[in-house]
């Protein structure tokens, strides 16, 4: 997910109450729920290689485990730095070290939890596995989440400036509110994969041997459905509760041609994309090969997804 959705969930459960367990809480729940996105700078790398450490150790569970103790020693060093300059703010609450290191786990696992719910894609294991995980649920950047966690921060924080009672509950109106939406997107996705698979057999007489619903924005009850066998590959749009509409056109993604995957073997870019990439389609000659993602076919999209091979040349 996008970072301000990571941003607004760690101050949505600051805003539960949890925000009153120590001091530096709100800061350590907001920053925990970021901090795996440091791979991020793999970006310097330039080309598509950096497609290969995004979502990976960061994501997996050693970073877990190491990610939130560091981000706690630095709390901790922080309020004592300020503390020792006289600088620390008298409003600031005790630090209660077992809370404080419980906050920074709670919102560091929120991140990956949040991260799989896309057909991007996590690998929660690495290093131990480069597998890619997938909820297929939920577009990376989901307004309607924006809403619900914006809204239950302003009205929390608003009861709470009023010292009213129950102030939090508005803060856990919409934590259950997004917890209800994400569920029923998570089944909208399978029903979506089901009815898919069913009509493209129906209409071409083939079995899909992947189905992915894949989310767009704003519209959650839609899905761009993509689909593909040991041949061709194709799409489709679900509405629900039961429309599937099935795109006429079939392509050939080449992943068997032999000569053509041989040439990716030889590009570096071509190698981490392919690494990366749930649904490769292969275009070109052997002599200028070209590497897409199906996930990432729209115009918007397509040139940052896209590697070029040649024989003489790589590039991106």
């Amino acid at each position: 997910m996008d970072n301000l959705t990571h941003s607004l969930v760690g101050a949505l459960a600051g805003q539960m109450g949890l925000k009153r367990k120590t001091g530096l809480a709100m800061p350590t729940l907001i920053i925990a729920a970021n901090i795996p996105d440091i791979d991020a700078m793999a970006i310097v790398l330039g080309g598509h290689e950096h497609l290969a450490l995004r979502r990976g150790l960061t994501h997996g569970p050693i970073a877990m485990l190491l990610l939130p103790l560091l981000l706690w020693a630095c709390m901790l060093w922080f309020d004592a730095w300020q503390s020792k300059r006289g600088k620390r703010p008298d409003s600031r609450l005790p630090i209660d070290k077992t809370w404080l290191l419980g906050l920074a786990y709670l919102g560091c696992l929120s991140h990956p939890a949040l991260d799989w719910l896309n057909s991007y894609g996590v690998r929660l294991l690495e290093p131990f596995s480069s597998q890619w995980f997938y909820g297929d649920s939920i577009f990376i950047i989901d307004v309607w989440i924006w809403g619900a966690a914006i809204l239950g921060v302003y009205f929390s924080y608003r009861r709470e400036r009023r010292n009213a009672m129950n102030w939090s509950m508005p803060a856990i109106v919409s934590a259950a509110f997004i917890g209800i939406y994400v569920f029923a997107n998570a089944y909208i996705s399978t029903r979506a994969e089901q009815l898919t698979a069913q009509a493209v057999e129906s209409r071409f007489g083939l079995k899909p041997s992947l189905v992915v619903a894949n989310p767009v924005p704003v519209q959650f009850w839609k899905r761009e459905m993509l689909w593909r066998d040991a041949t061709n590959f194709g799409k489709a749009i679900y509405s629900a509760p039961s429309e599937v509409t099935v795109d006429e056109n079939l392509g050939v993604h080449q992943m068997t041609n032999f000569d053509a995957s041989a040439l990716t073997q030889t590009d570096s870019n071509a190698l981490a994309f392919l690494f990366w990439s749930r649904m490769p389609i292969l275009s070109g000659t052997p002599q200028q090969l070209q590497i897409n993602d199906q996930r990432f076919l729209n115009a918007m999209m397509k040139d940052s997804f896209t590697v070029r091979v040649s024989n003489e040349v790589s590039s991106k």
